[in-house]
């Protein structure tokens, strides 16, 4: 029903915040992350939407980015996670975070959002596992200097600017990618996984 609000930021809450549009104030459920990212009042902001429809009310859940809608909705289609747990999920993690839970089979992250135990998020990675990648990641901005070509190869380079992307310092994300013994055509979301769980050994 509706893609996205554009207006001014009127009020804020814990969980909630009030968007004026022509004369019209919505009240939209938000995640923690967003609330910490939003302008000030009476600035405006544009969310991306998703209408939640149950038999007694319509309620409006709201993401700052289209990539945190769609995982949002995906998230929905898991047996046990409704709009209060895939908003608590995203508190906890950004997208880019949850596409690396998922892949490297993380339950333990996606898990401490509130209300989702372990079964229902390792169900999540189950459902959400040929669906997400992790070189979805490479289409984000990211910072941090670029590694003289030579030292590492080509897809090794942008497993490394994943990693440093998904909050990394650059020595452990270069150290976790050159210990990946690639094997030819190895992809880049094979050595972003095999990097992941070589981070937890380093």
């Amino acid at each position: 029903m509706y893609s996205y609000i554009k207006g001014t930021l009127e009020e804020t809450d814990n969980d909630t915040i009030v968007v004026e549009n022509n004369g019209i104030g919505y009240n939209i459920s938000v995640s923690g992350r967003v609330l910490d990212e939003l302008p000030d009042i009476g600035e405006s902001v544009k969310i991306y939407t998703y209408l939640h429809v149950k038999e007694d009310c319509f309620a409006l859940y709201g993401f700052l980015t289209r990539d945190d809608l769609m995982l949002f909705r995906m998230m929905l289609n898991v047996n046990g996670i409704g709009p209060k747990g895939a908003l608590g999920i995203l508190t906890v993690l950004s997208g880019d975070d949850l596409r690396a839970a998922v892949v490297s089979d993380d339950a333990k992250a996606i898990a401490k959002a509130p209300g989702v135990g372990a079964k229902t998020a390792q169900k999540l990675i189950i459902e959400l596992k040929d669906k997400v990648h992790l070189e979805d990641i490479l289409e984000t901005e990211r910072e941090g200097e670029k590694y003289p070509v030579g030292t590492l190869s080509a897809v090794k380079q942008e497993a490394v600017q994943a990693l440093v992307s998904l909050g990394y310092s650059q020595n452990e994300a270069r150290n976790a990618v050159a210990s990946v013994n690639a094997a030819e055509g190895m992809d880049i979301e094979e050595i972003l996984k095999a990097s992941l769980k070589n981070i937890a050994f380093l």
